[in-house]
């Protein structure tokens, strides 16, 4: 059985890949980010609070700090889609992935390259993407709706199959 995914990659795309490995395998560093980010805006508010609302630089400093620490929390998957967008190679947009039982390939206008389902941490997936997680820091995408040669269902399977994985559903990316 073969499968062919065709997959672009934009911010968007590349936002639901860090919300993959923040809900996968930095799942635990996530945790503590943002008990401590929680912590310290309590912790500036609470500062605020207790100085009374006086308008001057500490208090407009603690309240930056506070609101850009909340930011970076809520938005923290699409800054980092965002950045991980700007450190595409040219050339690597676009990517036609061919699934066999053998191992994986993708080619785009830089290159080509070759796989094996070992190398695969954990596989996600989400509303409209499958993600290979290989380490804390590197993932591939692949787009359900670039999907040929059979089903979603019959693709995740597939992929159950060959590396031998359990796929995480990720609700909400």
């Amino acid at each position: 059985m073969e499968f062919t995914v065709e997959t672009r990659y934009d911010a968007k795309s590349m936002a639901c890949m860090a919300r993959a490995l923040r809900k996968t395998v930095r799942k635990k560093s996530s945790r503590r980010s943002y008990i401590l980010g929680g912590a310290v805006i309590i912790l500036a508010l609470l500062l605020l609070v207790s100085r009374g609302f006086t308008f001057d630089v500490r208090t407009a400093a603690t309240l930056f700090a506070a609101v850009a620490i909340a930011v970076v929390l809520l938005f923290e998957d699409r800054i980092n889609g965002y950045a991980a967008e700007k450190r595409l190679l040219p050339g690597t947009e676009k990517a036609v992935t061919v699934f066999s039982e053998d191992g994986f390939v993708s080619v785009t206008d830089v290159g080509k390259s070759e796989w094996k389902y070992d190398k695969i941490s954990c596989i996600a997936e989400t509303d409209g993407f499958f993600v290979f997680v290989f380490s804390t820091s590197h993932a591939q995408l692949y787009d359900k709706r670039g999907l040929r040669g059979g089903s979603v269902d019959e693709f995740r399977r597939f992929l159950e199959t060959a590396s031998g994985k359990q796929v995480q559903r990720i609700k909400g990316a």
